[in-house]
């Protein structure tokens, strides 16, 4: 079950990931700069996700003093190929043109992707590379995902802006915003996903025992 949950999170938030995109208002500061690696240099967004995502883990595993999380490059597989799937879907379905039109699309994406983060990190299963450094930066400065994600997103930001990435007002609500959503959603997730995620790895040891006693 856990499993179903950890592509269903990736899935939520790869299509909060679009709708920003598609809103043309900003997207966040990582968002921003795979766009505009793929405007500039060439490949698809989810590509550069997955390139972005090989350097990450080599900064978390010098960050954490331990073997690289080879794992996170599934994810980051598995982030990249719904990116791009969302972004076909949505580039003729989604064209908002009027200001407030966008507002809510880009609306819309933030929360969608404060919750399909909160979803798929509570899996404790494989996070996307820059996840795992937003929880290593909370780790090691001992402070809350709000801080540590927004400090990540200010260093994005930069990069961003020098890959001449999709950067506007959206990328200001995001980095003021995302890491608050994500600490709204966490305890939220937790809650709901806990009893589920626990039933699901007890019972098969239940059924076991009852068919041994049998």
């Amino acid at each position: 079950m856990k499993y179903v949950f950890y592509v269903l999170g990736i899935f939520i938030l790869t299509l909060g990931i679009s709708f920003t995109i598609q809103s043309d208002l900003g997207t966040s500061p990582f968002d921003a700069l795979l766009v505009g690696l793929s405007i500039n240099v060439g490949l698809t967004v989810g590509s550069w996700e997955v390139i972005i995502a090989l350097l990450l883990i080599g900064c978390n595993s010098f960050l954490k003093k331990q073997r690289p999380e080879i794992l996170g490059l599934l994810t980051a597989f598995i982030t990249g190929i719904s990116i791009d799937m969302w972004l076909f879907l949505l580039h003729n379905l989604i064209t908002p043109e009027l200001w407030y039109s966008k507002v809510v699309c880009f609306g819309i994406g933030l929360v969608v992707i404060g919750l399909g983060t909160a979803t798929y990190l509570h899996t404790n299963f494989a996070p996307i590379p820059v996840d795992r450094l937003t929880l290593i930066i909370q780790e090691l400065t001992r402070t809350n995902i709000f801080f540590s994600r927004t400090f990540i997103y200010l260093v994005f930001l930069i990069m961003a802006m020098i890959s001449n990435g999709p950067i506007g007002i959206g990328t200001l609500l995001t980095v003021c915003l995302g890491g608050l959503i994500l600490n709204y959603f966490m305890p939220y997730t937790k809650k709901v996903l806990d009893p589920i995620l626990t039933h699901s790895s007890t019972t098969p040891n239940y059924d076991k025992d009852e068919n041994h006693k049998i």
